[in-house]
Formats: structure tokens, sequence, C-alpha cells
């Protein structure tokens, strides 16, 4: 008979023998690594609460450590993907000067350029996304960065429209896109109480791009040609690109099976409210940060150096609004609740904007314009991925959404174009235009979150 001195000691091996498996301190457990341990049978030691005949479902459940250095390590390698991404999408308006005032080229025929960037940028995530779910997001991003890169670099040696339409416009669009799905995906499967957060404050890297190119081009250009100019924005898109590569490391095994799109996704009225949402959002929201610039220009008399540093100001108010944010909506109110707000917001400055009539009043409302702006994009992400429970699906549920955004950010300034073409070049038909989107998409939000809760308005989501 064993004594009560080797009977503990034995169930005190059994305990630690099944809390192993996830006593890893930054690293992502999961309920089978709990079972990767054999198992000592002992008349001591209790049931095992995961045995190998447990459910798959409930076995490979993910448990993310919601902190520690390696997760708090995707959202800085995700923030500089948002950097990249989108930072260098947002220096197009002074490349555009460029390909305006010293190629000659036109002006509508130069805006299909940043047009289509964007497009591709958005249209590529229901293909990389998927990726990132069949366990390749690493792979998938490290290929996105070469071709962001070599577009980026290509561009400066370029003159001829078609060249720069294929450099900028398809090459470094495609890049864009690849990179951006995957490093969501990632960042998210870290995080479960403290996603709104870390999303939000990846999401700073948006703001943080939107500074560093646009002003390193404007810098450079009077200074060392574009050539050299454009060759230093892909130096920087390089070393932005090495440094997320480096930290990427996606957190669970791959989903191997699947198609392209789940269409069933579709059938969930919060996910498919939210999708319509998405793009009304992004249908009406990329007028005001397209056409500032040009009003600024054409009705307010900016200086073409001028309207450039309104889009550094709507950029940089940015960067500390995008984790308060966060911080409201994963501790206090729900990323939905809160970009129910940010989006009704963006839609009442877009009808103030018809009131702007003097240069001190287009610089406040650029900063007011920009934080509704970050508001808005700093708590999209995490609303669509509070909609997903399976974080094995979140990259194609995520970029099913962004693809279809990426027909209304194709459409959306070509339309605000018309407005003001057929307005005689005023710009008061397409504000109301644009304001009456936002708040539409504001009101489909709100659709999405009653789907979800019912008419509980106290509940956080």
């Amino acid at each position: 008979m064993d004594s009560p001195q080797a009977i503990d000691v034995e169930k005190r091996a059994c305990i630690l023998q099944e809390v192993h498996a996830v006593d890893n301190v930054g690293i992502c457990p999961s309920r089978s690594s709990v079972t990767s341990s054999p198992v000592v049978h002992s008349p001591h030691c209790p049931t095992p609460r995961f045995s190998p005949d447990t459910d798959a479902s409930v076995e490979d459940e993910h448990v993310p450590p919601d902190g520690g250095w390696r997760a708090w390590s995707q959202v800085l390698a995700t923030h500089l993907i948002n950097a990249m991404s989108w930072g260098y999408a947002a220096s197009f308006g002074v490349y555009q000067l460029y390909y305006v005032d010293t190629l000659g080229l036109p002006s509508a025929q130069v805006s299909w350029v940043g047009s289509c960037q964007v497009f591709l940028t958005f249209g590529a995530c229901a293909f990389s996304g998927r990726l990132a779910d069949a366990g390749y997001a690493r792979q998938t991003v490290i290929a996105g960065c070469c071709f962001a890169v070599l577009g980026a670099y290509t561009t400066s040696f370029c003159s001829e429209y078609w060249q720069i339409f294929l450099a900028q416009g398809v090459c470094t669009g495609i890049g864009l896109g690849i990179i951006f799905a995957p490093a969501i995906s990632v960042a998210s499967s870290y995080f479960n109480k403290n996603r709104s957060l870390a999303l939000s404050v990846a999401a700073t890297g948006t703001s943080l791009g939107g500074l560093v190119f646009p002003s390193t081009v404007q810098y450079l250009i009077p200074r060392v040609g574009f050539r050299w100019a454009a060759r230093s924005a892909a130096l920087v898109s390089l070393a932005i690109c090495a440094g997320a590569c480096a930290l990427l490391r996606p957190c669970i095994p791959g989903r191997k099976t699947g198609s392209l799109i789940e269409w069933a996704a579709f059938k969930e009225p919060p996910y498919s409210l939210f999708a319509a949402a998405s793009f009304l959002n992004f249908y009406g929201i990329y007028f005001g940060q397209f056409y500032i610039n040009s009003f600024a220009r054409n009705i307010m008399g900016f200086s073409s150096l001028e309207s450039v540093n309104l889009l550094l100001l709507s950029n940089a108010v940015g960067i500390p609004v995008r984790p308060i944010v966060g911080l409201l909506a994963n501790d206090y109110l729900g990323p939905i609740n809160v970009f129910i707000m940010a989006t009704a917001s963006v839609g009442i400055m877009l009808f103030a904007w018809t009131g702007i009539t003097t240069r001190t009043s287009m610089y406040i409302f650029s900063a007011f314009f920009g934080v509704a702006v970050s508001s808005n994009q700093g708590t999209f992400v995490p609303s669509l991925a509070s909609l997903t429970k399976d974080p094995q699906k979140m990259g194609t549920r995520f970029g099913m959404v962004e693809t279809l955004c990426s027909f209304a950010t194709l459409a959306g300034p070509p339309t605000a174009g018309a407005l003001i073409d057929r307005s005689g070049g005023q710009y008061v038909s397409a504000q109301i235009w644009g304001g009456s989107i936002m708040i539409a998409a504001a009101l489909t939000v709100v659709a999405s979150r009653i789907a979800a809760t019912g008419w509980k308005w106290k509940v956080m989501i």
C-alpha cells in the first residue's frame, strides 16, 4: 500500500503533466496541446480533462494568450503592415501632383492609378485571407512584400502613363492587398478580451505611414528629383516590410479544407448586414480623403504643397485617436457601438464641409475630419472580427468583406467626381451625397447590431 506522501507526489506529477503543454509564455495554447504529452495512468491520477476521445472541435479549441511579448509583437508586425498598405497609398496624392504638373498627364487619367491601387489592395484580400487561414500567412506576406517593394521601386523609372499604371497601380496594389488580410488574421488570433485594443493599436500604423510616405516624397522631389524620391520611398517600404516579416508568426494551425468564399457567412444576418454597411462606408469615405486636396486648391486657393499639408494633418491626428477609440471599444462600449458613432460622425463632417469658407476653417475641418475617419477605420477591423467566432475563419471572412468593399472604393471617388463636374466644379452636391452615404452606412451597422443582440442597447458588442 502506497503511503499518503507518495500518493500526494504522484497526484502533483499528474497535474503538472496536464498543464505542461500550456505553460509556455508567449505561445498560443490549444486544447489539443494539453494532450500532446503521454498520459501516465495511475489509480491516483484524476480523469484527464481532455482525453484523446474528446470531440475534435473541443480538442482544437483555440485559447489566445491575450498578452505577452509574442502577442504584442504581432500587433507591431500588423502595425508595420498597415503603415505599408495604407501609408504608401496615402502618398499617391504627392505622386499625382508630379504626374500632372511635371509629366503633363491628365488629372482624371492619373486618378485611375490611385483608384486601381486601392481597388486591388481591397480586392486581393479574399485570396490572401484564405491563404492565411490555410496556414500560409507568413509566406503570403513575404510574397506580397516583394510585389509591393518591386512596384514602389520600378515607379522611379516610369515616365509614361502605362508604365505608372502597371508599376504603381497594379504591381504595388496587388502587393499591398496580399499583405493586409493575413496580418489582420494573425494579430486577431492572439487576442480575445483585448482584441479591439490590439487591432486599434495596429491600425495606428495607417496614420503613421500616412505621415512618413507623403512627407518623404514631398520633401525629396524638389531636392533630389522624382526618381530618387521614389527610390527612397521604396527603401522605406523595404525596411518596413523586412521588420514585419521578421516579427510575424501565425498562432494557430492552418485550415487546409474549405472554399475561397464561405457563402454560409452571408446567411448570418449580423455578418451580411455588416458587409452591406462596409460597402456603403467605403463607397462614401474615400470621397473626403481623395478630394480634400483638390477642394483646397480649386475652391480655397491653397497651393499644391499647402493642400498636401492638409492630408498630413488629417493623418497626424489619427495617431493618438486610434488607440483611444480602441480602448473605448475594448473596455467600455464595444467595437460595433463605437463604429456606429464613428461612421455617423464622418457623415456629419461631410455635411459640415459645405460650410467651409476660410483657410482657417479648412485646417480645422481637416483635423476634425481626420479624427472622424481615424475613429471609423480604427474600429472597422475590430467590429468585423467580433462577428467571427472561429479564429481559423478570420482571414476568409475578413477577406470576403474587404473584396466586396474593393468595388465600393473603385466606384466612390468617380461618383463624387461626376457630381462635381455636373455642378460646374462646385462640391456641395458631392458633399451632401457623401454625408448621406455615410449616415446610411451607420444605420445599416445599427441594423447589424440589432440582428446580433436584439433591442438590448446596453450590450457591449
